[in-house]
């Protein structure tokens, strides 16, 4: 194990593989400072860093964030499970990018609003503007929508769909509609699976051409193949991802994984 610790504020813990577990000289962190510290690692290192807020814990390599949630890593265990009904593994796909979302739109902007309390006048913050869409990848991406929109009702939902070419194997757009002003709002890419990382990208490029410049992606459970694809083709989007697993196998599904997400939401083979 090796610690970097450069003040009494904040800890940083490499994580040991052979171990396979993380220690901290400090109980308490400041939110501003780990961040700062962040944005500066994140330049400066390789490899994955876990940082510790209070007592919620964070992967962060690069711009992937990979989530130690109690409760995410609770309901994707039951997510997993072989036996989960389909109406079971909706709820949790829902309520798992409930808990995702809430981290993930941390950066959104504010700006300060008058407004009046029944007791007086006051300034608070508010969603500057509330411009964000979501946009799923068809079809499996449709199972976060509602998780999404229990946090931000009054997101636009735009649509993505790619199916594979069986020569090629290069993913091919079959459909596409976003919101009119795409360009002009906070775009979070939705889907299960991030597998061979090829879906993920070709759908981003396509908001791209399509003017979207905010993107950020979410996913349930990912592969360090997709990651590597995904981190390479678009180095400006951040990955949010509740899971990450071991590898891809032969017909390019994720182990352990969870099977086909789309088949597991709407029961069909």
């Amino acid at each position: 194990m090796r610690v970097d610790c450069r003040s009494p504020g904040y800890c940083i813990c490499i994580r040991n593989p052979e171990k396979r577990r993380t220690e901290t000289l400090h109980e308490k962190m400041h939110t501003a400072r780990v961040r700062q510290l962040y944005i500066k690692q994140r330049r400066q290192k390789s490899g994955i860093i876990k940082i510790y807020e209070n007592e919620r814990q964070v992967e962060y390599m690069g711009n992937v964030y990979v989530f130690d949630h109690p409760l995410i890593q609770h309901k994707t265990a039951l997510l997993r499970k072989e036996e989960t009904s389909v109406k079971d593994f909706r709820e949790l796909v829902r309520e798992i990018s409930t808990l995702m979302g809430y981290e993930a739109t941390r950066k959104l902007p504010l700006e300060e609003v008058q407004i009046k309390t029944p007791m007086q006048e006051t300034t608070v913050k508010m969603l500057k503007g509330e411009d964000i869409a979501i946009v799923p990848i068809l079809r499996a991406g449709l199972g976060m929508v509602d998780g999404m929109l229990a946090l931000v009702p009054n997101a636009k939902v735009g649509h993505v769909g790619l199916y594979r070419d069986p020569e090629s194997h290069e993913p091919v757009e079959y459909y596409c509609k976003l919101p009119n002003d795409i360009e002009k709002r906070e775009i979070f890419v939705v889907d299960p699976m991030l597998a061979t990382g090829g879906s993920a990208s070709a759908a981003i490029d396509f908001i791209k051409a399509r003017g979207g410049k905010k993107i950020i992606f979410m996913c349930l459970i990912a592969a360090p193949e997709g990651i590597e694809v995904l981190q390479k083709a678009h180095p400006d989007v951040d990955i949010f991802i509740a899971a990450k697993d071991e590898c891809l196998n032969d017909h390019a599904y994720i182990l352990p994984g969870l099977g086909d997400a789309g088949d597991r939401l709407y029961g069909t083979k």
